[in-house]
């Protein structure tokens, strides 16, 4: 019984202390906390160094990043005081044992290989609602020593379309690069640079698309 007691207060205090380190607000308590203990995790397991990304405080707005491991995602929600609309691959969102948790988290999953465009219809109404959709541009996994990969034009689009911001992000110092799961597991110096936004509305998809390239990739 002592022990059972003992672990209850471990438990409750958990909550509480994750819950305490949230900054964004996802609707629900529990919601919370599990923002609260990926930030805990993200600085104090992966070290990570960054800046926050400076999202307007309401309205709709487009986060992109370069893709190095599983870990991606965690530390981009730890850098942002809003939540994350991620777009992610079906297969990913399918994963077993992970969905529920996707799901939860307003995760879109993208067919690649049938229906993408359900996908981008999706994040066009999450925007309309003034939410923030992140996601990364290469399509998947692309490390700085792969042969050059084109950028997926649905960040465009979805800024034109909405005339909201691209906020630009450049992960590096990442211990799994190339893994998924495992990376999570695989202590880091990690390190976010956050850039100021694009605005594209006046421009030309090519010009946007390249200025997303630089920044992710390093250039700038």
């Amino acid at each position: 019984m002592t022990v059972a007691i003992i672990l209850v207060f471990l438990l409750v205090l958990g909550v509480v202390v994750c819950l305490r380190a949230s900054e964004a607000n996802w609707g629900r308590g529990w919601r919370n906390a599990v923002d609260g203990f990926v930030r805990l995790f993200c600085r104090w397991f992966h070290r990570l160094q960054y800046q926050p990304i400076p999202l307007p405080e309401e309205g709709p707005a487009l986060v992109v990043s370069n893709h190095f491991s599983g870990l991606d995602p965690l530390l981009l929600v730890t850098a942002s005081r809003r939540p994350l609309r991620f777009l992610i691959a079906e297969e990913e969102y399918r994963r077993f044992g992970f969905t529920w948790l996707f799901r939860a988290a307003g995760c879109i999953p993208v067919d690649r290989s049938r229906r993408p465009d359900i996908a981008l219809l999706q994040a066009r109404r999450a925007l309309e609602r003034g939410e923030v959709i992140a996601l990364f541009p290469h399509g998947k996994i692309h490390l700085d020593s792969d042969p050059p990969r084109k950028l997926k034009k649905g960040v465009v689009k979805l800024a034109q379309w909405h005339g909201c911001p691209i906020y630009p992000v450049r992960l590096d110092g990442i211990r799994g690069e190339g893994q998924t799961v495992s990376a999570v597991v695989m202590r880091s110096q990690a390190r976010l640079h956050s850039f100021p936004p694009l605005d594209c509305a006046n421009q030309s998809p090519e010009w946007c698309l390249e200025r997303v390239r630089e920044y992710i990739e390093g250039e700038r």
